[in-house]
């Protein structure tokens, strides 16, 4: 026979489990839930730099860092200052990279980069702070990888693909009477090997190019496609225009369950010259947003005019696809404060090459655009996962 318990006894029972559960819940740790499909983002590329003095969640003695990015080992000045603005979009919250959250989420998954060394210090960035969840990270170098890292505590991959012109080139034989090496050949319908093979393997994808497109790496190139030379031979920027037009259609066709992005350009802050001209940026603090024209409008003809010029072309050629635009150029024209400079790591290396206005200190700049990438692939993949 049961046993009946008086109801002032059982009152009891059920307001003392009550209270205990709420009491141990409060002694468990937090973590807030992640949605699949957040909503959906606004405009993260709009906003303003504000002072907010934090740590980097990373330092120099991450394993990944390339040597000349390396800002605080290298003891430049003003690092405190440079990690201590924060990127504030116009009408959303932009939050910080949980390394934790986001292996979570890409659990048995890969990311490639795809492009120039700005994609490689970008990797950079993100291989540092991945490593915060998994110190256990190995460095990795398959499928025609430039560099990259393994994961195994989560099973991820990160790497990066150097393929500075995205298609593939090669030097050709001389065949004039001067010495030296010809002019470089570009097939501009045939993907750099670096990259050729890697359908299938990477779930995001992140590609750019542009930084190679100037007099300064190339004198002259020649154009082919179908094996055939292109005539009237188009110029640097045509020829450019082509290439971003066949490599987003090989893209399109050949990665069609893949998230992809393409990384606009990286702004330079050349100051009072070109790199090869004595040009710097020590810089002390972000630039205004008034001085941002004078220093990067094409129609001012100033030394830093490229990443606006580029960035028109790339929007033309991925109109129509499904390749997402990671807009980071506006928001880093300002930070001409946040680049190596002079600290470069090596003896000599300025008197070699100029001050680097062109790539970013670490940590630096390209954290906030991990930042970023972290909101819109939490993003997308909530979509794909929803079938949205």
């Amino acid at each position: 026979m049961a046993i009946k318990l008086p109801s002032t006894l059982l009152t009891w029972l059920i307001i003392s489990t009550c209270v205990l559960t709420i009491f141990y819940s409060k002694l468990l740790p937090y973590s807030k839930p992640s949605p699949l499909a957040p909503e959906v983002p606004c405009n993260l590329f709009v906003g303003k730099w504000v002072l907010n003095r934090r740590q980097p969640i990373y330092n120099e003695s991450c394993p990944f860092h390339r040597n000349a990015w390396n800002c605080l080992r290298n003891q430049r000045d003003n690092m405190d200052m440079i990690n201590s603005w924060k990127w504030v979009p116009e009408d959303c919250e932009l939050n910080e990279i949980d390394p934790v959250e986001f292996m979570g989420l890409m659990r048995d998954k890969r990311i490639g980069f795809v492009g120039d060394s700005l994609n490689e210090n970008f990797l950079v960035s993100l291989l540092c702070i991945l490593r915060v969840a998994d110190p256990g990270a190995k460095k990795w170098k398959r499928k025609g990888a430039w560099r990259g890292a393994y994961f195994p505590k989560y099973n991820v991959t990160v790497a990066y693909h150097r393929a500075v012109l995205l298609a593939k080139y090669e030097l050709q034989p001389e065949t004039s009477i001067t010495e030296g090496k010809g002019t470089p050949r570009v097939d501009v319908d045939v993907p750099a090997k670096e990259w050729r093979d890697i359908g299938g393997f990477y779930d995001v994808l992140i590609f750019n190019t542009g930084h190679w497109w100037s007099r300064d790496k190339f004198t002259k190139l020649d154009f082919y496609q179908g094996g055939k030379p292109i005539v009237p031979a188009p110029d640097m920027l045509d020829g450019l225009q082509i290439i971003l037009k066949n490599m987003a259609s090989h893209i399109q066709k050949e990665f069609p369950n893949t998230l992809k992005f393409w990384r606009l350009q990286s702004p330079r802050h050349f100051h009072g010259g070109d790199w090869n001209q004595n040009g710097s940026c020590l810089f002390d603090k972000p630039l205004d947003s008034s001085e941002l024209d004078l220093w990067f409008d094409p129609s001012n003809n100033g030394v830093n005019k490229e990443a606006r010029v580029i960035n028109e072309l790339i929007v033309k050629a991925l109109q129509g696809t499904d390749i997402q635009i990671l807009d980071l150029t506006h928001l880093s024209e300002f930070r001409a404060d946040a680049h190596p400079a002079t600290w470069l790591g090596k003896k000599d290396a300025v008197a070699v090459w100029g001050e680097d206005c062109m790539h970013w200190c670490l940590p630096g700049v390209p954290d906030t655009w991990v930042n970023i990438l972290w909101q819109l692939v939490r993003y997308r993949l909530g979509l794909m996962t929803s079938g949205s």
